[in-house]
């Protein structure tokens, strides 16, 4: 599956810390959306329930707790996001659903295009049928 974990150089000193991202050297992609989530209430919702076509993405939780589970027809991997230098990177043509979300937090998103509803699929039939006529099924 192409996702993973991944830390970002923080430099940390006694006054606080700082992460910097730029593209290509932090993440695979150039940046051409950014986007939060926050306010979920987690007993109630889960979000995202898609998958890509194309568009490439870096998740980062820069405060709190969530879990993303990502998935094919294949596979499913559940990732704990809480802390602000580590990033999950979910390429294109996995699914991907963000659940028990902490009062407080707040969920970065890095995307590699700009929003096209026509990039998106929101069933999961559709994604699964669409990934094993892409040559997926090995």
């Amino acid at each position: 599956m192409h996702s993973h974990l991944f830390n970002f150089d923080a430099k940390k000193s006694e006054i606080g810390s700082l992460v910097a991202i730029q593209s290509p050297e932090s993440i695979p992609f150039d940046i051409q959306r950014v986007y939060y989530i926050y306010g979920v209430d987690s007993k109630k919702y889960r979000r995202g329930f898609h998958a890509h076509r194309d568009l490439e993405q870096v998740l980062i939780c820069v405060k709190g707790s969530l879990k993303v589970l990502v998935k094919t027809p294949k596979e499913e991997i559940i990732y704990s996001l809480s802390s602000p230098d580590k990033g999950l990177f979910i390429g294109k043509m996995i699914w991907r659903e963000m659940f028990e979300f902490s009062k407080d937090a707040v969920l970065l998103v890095l995307a590699s295009k700009k929003y096209d509803e026509g990039d998106y699929y929101r069933e999961y039939s559709d994604f699964e049928n669409a990934f094993f006529s892409k040559g997926n099924n090995l």
